[in-house]
């Protein structure tokens, strides 16, 4: 399925979501006109690093990628392509908008009462690791999936939920909050070891099955999300030279070692900065090595 034959097939608004485009591009300039000119405005506002700020800039790329692209259609088509598309939008996306906002800039928000009862419920690492884990379980047990594919409204559903679990799931890590931060990085990493396991399930049951278990995939979408069409061909074997089983196992691979990657580059993170402010309250300097 090449890009000109979904232009065809689809069209640009379908392919390319040039709504999401500007909503984007909108998330953006807001970003970095509230980071940069009104700064001003906030209390206690400290210069947001080049580096944090490419952290947010690069998580709302991937929301667009996640959402908006090619992408979105081919994962209607591919189970692989579909767990790349769950791993951009509920792994790898959050973390970055979390770690590229700055403290000063929510803290006038959660300043109000509701608001901040609201979050102590949402940073409990016991909701976090459940809520997400559960519903991303449920989400791709077969029949749901097969039932969620058949409805844009569904879809969209969907991906509001989990990405909304998905931050509740990532708000114990990687809290833009320090007075919300409650875990020490010890409990962060078995936080971190209990997603991973609990994610685990899911992925095996792709991995090892014996047959195709989505309708969706297997027999080619019925309805989809309109206006997409309907279609008996093997498309992942069109594309990849893949069966319909061997999509969906790698797929389930995907899927595993792209958590793992992003849970593991987030414990060095916090093992980072674990160690700098061990550092910094020992006074340590590295250089007094060199001159010893």
């Amino acid at each position: 399925m090449t890009l000109n034959y979904m232009l065809f097939a689809y069209g640009f608004q379908v392919v390319w979501s040039p709504e999401l485009i500007v909503f984007t591009i909108l998330l953006a300039v807001l970003y970095l006109l509230a980071v940069g000119r009104f700064r001003i405005h906030f209390a206690d506002a400290a210069p947001v690093p080049p580096g944090k700020k490419l952290l947010f800039l690069t998580g709302l790329v991937l929301l667009y990628f996640g959402l908006g692209s090619p992408l979105n259609v081919v994962g209607h088509y591919m189970f692989s392509v579909h767990m790349v598309q769950q791993c951009v939008l509920y792994l790898i996306m959050p973390p970055l908008l979390l770690l590229g906002t700055p403290d000063w800039l929510l803290r006038p928000v959660f300043r109000k009462k509701p608001v901040q009862r609201l979050m102590r419920v949402f940073t409990n690492p016991f909701l976090g690791l459940l809520l997400f884990n559960s519903l991303f379980s449920l989400y791709h047990l077969p029949a749901i999936l097969d039932e969620v594919m058949q409805s844009a409204a569904l879809v969209n559903l969907s991906h509001l939920v989990l990405l909304g679990a998905a931050f509740v799931m990532w708000l114990p890590v990687v809290c833009p909050l320090p007075e919300l931060d409650k875990l020490t990085e010890l409990r962060k990493l078995g936080y971190m070891f209990a997603n991973g396991v609990l994610l685990t399930p899911a992925c095996a049951l792709i991995i090892f099955a014996g047959a195709p278990v989505y309708a969706t995939y297997l027999d080619g979408p019925t309805l989809l999300c309109t206006p997409f069409f309907s279609t008996t061909a093997d498309i992942p074997k069109l594309i990849t030279g893949l069966s319909t089983l061997e999509d969906q196992q790698l797929g389930g691979v995907l899927m595993k070692l792209l958590q793992e990657f992003t849970y593991g580059t987030v414990l060095v993170y916090n093992l980072r900065k674990w160690f700098n402010r061990e550092k910094d309250a020992d006074g340590f300097d590295p250089s007094d090595l060199e001159r010893a």
